[in-house]
């Protein structure tokens, strides 16, 4: 089994026989994560599932979420992945799920027992994994995907946070430390620490506390700043066994209106233009020597035939230049509720039929700051946007300006919180039964697949 077993080799992955391994596969959002365009509740993961327990009860609550994370990958999925070609599944991770706030450094078996399960089936059809932690105690940056309520990444400003991650870390890389099909530890999803002077120091030791535990697995460290700045990671450069992982989301496949080739708000994409994003975001990668990783890409789908068709176009011609540059991938993300997977829930379906009236409001607000728009509440928008620009000009909040961080605090915050409410109570009445037949509407087999996506990745992969 040993030859099995990924190292860096120079700029590629080798297994132990020295035969390159270029890793490409999907991530596993929303399932270990909740995010909200994912699975379809307004706001963070945390706050939909204090109200759904208000709603639902106890008994129903668990009867929920037990059955979701068992739906959510199962035996089917992992037989499909290995029909579509992937060799590796990156899995997201909240640490909610191994401690509690409330109990420190206390942790849960439930949380390993999850893990462990894919981990198993996706090593029994020769698909590697690499485990990423997505949420972290404090909140590692200013968004959802973290679990943060509010738009401050309080982790790099108290050393409690971080050991709770360090001593999180050790536990993982002791449980997995001889299991060779695990890839790699992906050591923090998207770090945004707005000073760059805590992420690098605190990454080494980070490295240090796991080696110490697991010498043989391979490091993924995110740059910071949304894994799109390297600098503050220039000391680590010398660390061995370590790949720096990027993110390529590329604008006209997120935006929307948007034409590909052609003009997404005010510029002009090409493959040419694409291409230039792509070795800007990894010139660390190459400076080093070290391999590429995109960790996470991919396009939004809205159901407009014109858009869906260009953004394809996009993602072959992302994995066309991968491709040629020997790089490695992770879309994001394999299974959802329409938005981005290759998978999804039946809209027809007793989930989305549920939640439906929550999802109409979402979309109508924007909440929602992945694939959600502020078209129909430019008119709340804008007079702050102009407030700010006049009273404030030189304001300018990391990580990505006024205009962003407006957007965050009145769609993700002021409006988003409200409905988390109104969504859990889209689950009044259901009894523990119930509740369970609604999470099983993300089982594979209940679920609806995109052909046109299957086709371009079958393309690549095989």
């Amino acid at each position: 089994m040993e030859r099995r077993r990924l190292r860096t080799g120079g700029d590629r992955m080798v297994d132990g026989d020295g035969d390159v391994i270029r890793l490409r596969g999907f991530g596993l959002g929303g399932w270990m994560t909740m995010e909200n365009f994912i699975t379809g509740h307004p706001a963070t993961e945390s706050q939909t599932r204090r109200a759904m327990r208000r709603v639902l009860g106890e008994d129903a609550y668990e009867a929920f979420f037990e059955t979701f994370l068992a739906s959510f990958f199962g035996e089917d999925d992992a037989e499909y992945l290995a029909w579509l070609g992937v060799n590796c599944l990156r899995v997201p991770f909240s640490y909610h799920h191994f401690e509690d706030d409330a109990a420190p450094f206390e942790l849960r078996e439930e949380g390993f027992r999850h893990l462990e399960r894919v981990v198993r089936l996706c090593a029994g059809r020769g698909i590697y994994t690499v485990l990423d932690l997505h949420a972290a105690p404090g909140y590692q940056n200013q968004n959802w995907h973290s679990d943060n309520p509010t738009h401050w990444a309080h982790f790099w400003r108290h050393r409690h946070f971080q050991d709770r991650v360090v001593h999180l870390w050790e536990a993982l890389a002791e449980r997995f430390a001889d299991e060779p099909m695990v890839a790699g530890y992906n050591l923090l999803n998207e770090p945004a620490d707005p000073s760059g002077e805590v992420v690098g120091p605190f990454y080494e030791r980070l490295a240090h506390a796991v080696r110490a535990v697991d010498p043989h697995h391979t490091l993924f460290l995110d740059g910071n700043t949304y894994a799109t700045d390297f600098t503050a990671l220039a000391d680590l450069a010398e660390l061995d066994n370590v790949v720096f992982t990027a993110h390529d989301y590329a604008l006209p496949g997120i935006a929307n209106p948007s034409r590909y080739p052609g003009q997404t708000r005010g510029r002009h994409f090409d493959r040419g233009i694409v291409e230039e994003s792509f070795l800007r975001r990894t010139e660390f990668m190459r400076s080093t020597g070290t391999p590429i990783w995109v960790g996470e890409f991919g396009p939004l789908y809205t159901g407009d035939a014109r858009r869906d068709g260009e953004v394809l176009l996009l993602l072959d011609d992302q994995l066309d230049i991968y491709d040629a540059h020997g790089a490695g991938w992770s879309l994001w993300t394999y299974k959802d509720i329409g938005t981005q997977g290759v998978v999804h829930a039946d809209p027809d379906g007793p989930y989305l039929s549920r939640i439906r009236p929550a999802l109409e409001k979402k979309r109508r607000l924007g909440t929602d700051s992945w694939g959600g728009s502020e078209e129909q509440i430019r008119h709340v928008l804008e007079p702050i946007e102009q407030l700010v620009a006049t009273e404030f000009p030189d304001f300018d909040p990391y990580p990505w300006g006024s205009k962003q961080w407006i957007n965050l605090l009145v769609r993700h915050v002021l409006l988003a919180e409200p409905l988390v409410d109104e969504f859990a109570e889209c689950f009044r009445g259901a009894d523990p039964v119930e509740a369970a037949e609604l999470a099983a509407s993300f089982e594979f087999g209940t679920c609806v697949r995109r052909e046109p996506l299957e086709q371009v990745l079958r393309a690549r992969l095989r």
